[in-house]
């Protein structure tokens, strides 16, 4: 078999492996139906806190990076995981958000998503219930 095929099919191979291994990992992480319902009704003010979050200057440069390419995940049109997949096809939005914005509140301190925060403060408790950060 020619060695480029050999390559090609290897690629893929692994490929698929790791998209499967996503797959395990977000199903492993899944937020329960009643969580993934908070979330969407939320998300009109998380959208905003991540721009409002990712214009920022007082926030370190690779937090604002991080938040500007999931502000470009959230408005791509296609997903890692397709809508057709149950449960997961829908909840991969949130389970993203949710794991970005641990990730910016153990960089730049609960007080930025305080600061920045366009709704309610029950709302606030929602994000930070379903997204685990300590308040």
């Amino acid at each position: 078999m020619n060695p480029w095929w050999t390559a090609l099919i290897g690629l893929g191979s692994g490929l698929a492996v790791m998209w499967l291994a996503l797959l395990v990992a977000l199903w492993s992480g899944r937020p329960d139906q009643q969580s993934i319902r908070e979330a969407l009704r939320l998300l009109p003010d998380v959208v905003r806190l991540l721009r409002r979050l990712a214009a920022d200057s007082t926030l370190p440069r690779g937090v604002r990076i991080r938040l500007w390419l999931l502000l470009a995940y959230l408005a791509m049109p296609f997903d890692l995981v397709p809508d057709a997949i149950p449960v997961l096809g829908y909840a991969d939005d949130a389970i993203v958000v949710a794991v970005g914005l641990r990730s910016v509140t153990r960089r730049a301190g609960p007080e930025a998503l305080e600061r920045h925060w366009p709704g309610t403060p029950d709302g606030l408790a929602a994000v930070r219930r379903l997204a685990r950060i300590d308040p």
